[in-house]
């Protein structure tokens, strides 16, 4: 319940886009910041030492999350997702967890991180309240790893902050994979076997076309399809109902009992048609898609004085207005590109 003297702003109902997708799940991302340099998503030369990255005054702070997260709640928000950048490089990161977790209609908490730093900070990110963790872990080969990850940590590292992760009582577990082709296509069975029976599932990714630096190219997708049947000669299985609307992954369980595996296929397999995510970026900024070229800026009004029925009218009015579904007309889109660029995923969340 909330406290005596805390208001919820409500104006009306949950509001729907223009095709009529709700707002359910608000990923925020804390930090711009990464200790990998994922050529998929912050490739080192590109993201250099010198690179211009945020002022701690550019991000929000945590109270300005805080205030923002009450503001969504009411406009349908139910579940969270703190994401980077790598979220756990942001100091006293569980203190907003724990007050998140204190928000009258927050449900559930997750974390997406690449587990270098989990470790250290899973038992305490338990205790303040965090539900589920999902952990990047592109192969479980060293020097594979290394090449997917700028050539930062160790596949140990990972593997540690994992099993940290489930002593602390986090999970469900999952592990995303990106995968490519010609790069690490030949470490999926490795890492379906290394987490079959042990409660984690591994979902596969298809290479996306995500912020602008990433030099993607349609060649070097890996078709979830072709993962599922390579899984399936291995080890049999079987399709799982969604748990609800507009679940990214599709879902296969082992037949034998150990657990499942699910494969998110932006490119081949598009699900913009339930698409329920709204990312609020590290610099405050309110974005509709994963691809979007451009966002409303939340941070420039909450710091102006605006109170808070002009930040909802804000969030409300640019949910309401979205029509977005880049994945489904990905190759039109690339192919009648302006110029402006899409926001870099570091500052939204994978």
């Amino acid at each position: 319940m909330p406290a005596a003297d805390e208001k919820i702003v409500t104006f009306g109902r949950a509001p729907a886009d223009r095709l009529q997708r709700p707002l359910r799940d608000l990923r925020i991302s804390v930090m711009d910041r990464c200790n990998f340099r994922c050529p998929y998503c912050m490739p080192r030369e590109r993201f250099h030492e010198h690179y211009p990255f945020l002022k701690t005054a550019e991000r929000l702070s945590f109270d300005e999350i805080m205030r923002l997260t009450r503001l969504f709640v009411p406009l349908g928000v139910k579940k969270l997702r703190i994401t980077g950048g790598e979220p756990l490089l942001r100091v006293n990161l569980p203190d907003l967890i724990a007050d998140l977790n204190m928000v009258p209609g927050i449900e559930d908490i997750a974390l997406t991180t690449n587990g270098v730093l989990l470790a250290k900070y899973a038992y305490e990110l338990k205790a303040a309240g965090l539900t589920r963790v999902t952990v990047s872990l592109d192969s479980l080969d060293q020097d594979r790893f290394a090449a997917m990850n700028g050539g930062f940590g160790r596949v140990s590292e990972v593997l540690e902050g994992i099993a940290h992760a489930q002593d602390a009582g986090l999970g469900p577990i999952k592990v995303n994979a990106v995968i490519q082709r010609g790069i690490n296509d030949g470490d999926a069975l490795g890492l379906v076997e290394k987490f079959r029976g042990t409660g984690v599932t591994v979902r596969f990714i298809e290479y996306m076309d995500v912020g602008n630096r990433n030099d993607w190219r349609e060649q070097l997708v890996v078709p979830s399809k072709d993962l599922q049947a390579l899984i399936h000669e291995r080890w049999p299985l079987r399709p799982v109902k969604p748990d609800h609307t507009g679940e990214v992954a599709r879902r296969y369980a082992f037949e034998d009992g150990q657990g499942q595996v699910g494969f998110i296929s932006s490119v081949t397999q598009p699900f913009c048609g339930s698409y329920s995510r709204g990312r609020l970026s590290s610099d405050g900024s309110f974005y509709t898609c994963l691809f979007a070229q451009t966002g409303t800026d939340l941070r420039g009004p909450l710091r102006a004085g605006a109170d808070d029925a002009e930040l909802t009218r804000l969030i409300r009015g640019t949910w309401s207005n979205r029509t977005d579904r880049y994945s489904e007309q990905r190759m039109i889109l690339r192919s009648r590109a302006t110029g402006t660029p899409k926001v870099e995923m570091n500052y939204i969340g994978g």
